[in-house]
């Protein structure tokens, strides 16, 4: 909402209140919009967490809202309501034109990071039809995830992406970005992997042609999404990460001896 004209005339909830046109913070400018003028009773308005800010509230509500406030208040709240109706419609309708494909979205909702929203934007730019693809490289490539291969005399001159579908790339940059928190699955450790050596941006190209590859073997053989673990790099090649280990400490100017555990 545009809080512009609430500033003008001295109201300043924003300021106390995250969300406006949540529960307590449309109570509270519904009021406001009926002519009440009472910031102390307004501010008894709010609700659980946010009561223990009535003090706050009380001092924010305090200003010179008009009729012409109310006017353009009145005005904002309903725009949002009818726009609130249209995305719930929509989002009722996308329920019914999806359940064709809700196998295949649920299955790949057992991925880390791919939620219902990602689920759909896969299906809708995909078609949930995975034999248009011979390999999951060839999703990928299709997807835009995988490196361009311009190389002239031998020498390498560019590593990058070739355009993809950017719906799909969106959705799938999002869900790499929610991974790259967790910190007990594989495609998480394979962001923190790549990301130490090469940066954060090809650490999530990497993990959504990641996403992509299950993807693509979770629709070719009907099954979930098996997570090899946060560890596994750690179990692929154990020497490895223990010598890295040992190099970071040294680094840091600890003499490291190493007993085997019983």
């Amino acid at each position: 909402m545009n809080i512009s004209k609430f500033r003008e005339a001295g109201i300043k909830l924003s300021s106390v209140v995250s969300e406006l046109t949540g529960v307590s913070g449309r109570a509270m400018l519904e009021a406001l919009i009926l002519g009440d003028t009472d910031p102390a009773a307004m501010a008894e308005l709010a609700k659980k967490r946010l009561r223990v800010k009535i003090p706050q509230l009380t001092e924010a509500l305090y200003g010179r809202f008009t009729s012409h406030h109310a006017y353009l208040a009145r005005m904002h709240l309903d725009l949002i309501d009818q726009h609130t109706a249209a995305i719930q419609q929509l989002t009722d309708r996308i329920e019914v034109v999806i359940e064709p494909f809700r196998g295949f979205r649920d299955l790949i909702c057992t991925i880390p990071g791919i939620g219902g929203y990602t689920a759909d934007i896969v299906v809708a730019e995909t078609g949930a039809d995975m034999t248009r693809f011979p390999t999951a490289q060839h999703l990928a490539s299709w997807a835009g995830t995988t490196p361009g291969n311009n190389e002239s005399a031998g020498k390498i001159k560019s590593r990058r992406t070739r355009p993809g579908n950017p719906y799909l790339q969106g959705a799938l940059g999002t869900a790499a970005m929610s991974i790259s928190h967790t910190h007990d699955t594989y495609l998480g450790a394979k962001y923190r992997r790549i990301a130490t050596r090469r940066g954060p941006l090809k650490a999530n190209v990497a993990v959504q042609r990641a996403l992509l590859v299950a993807i693509w073997h979770i629709a070719t053989t009907n099954t979930t999404y098996h997570d090899p673990g946060g560890d596994y790099f750690t179990r692929l090649n154990p020497q490895k990460a223990r010598n890295n280990a040992v190099h970071q400490l040294e680094a840091m100017g600890y003499h490291v001896t190493l007993d085997q555990a019983s």
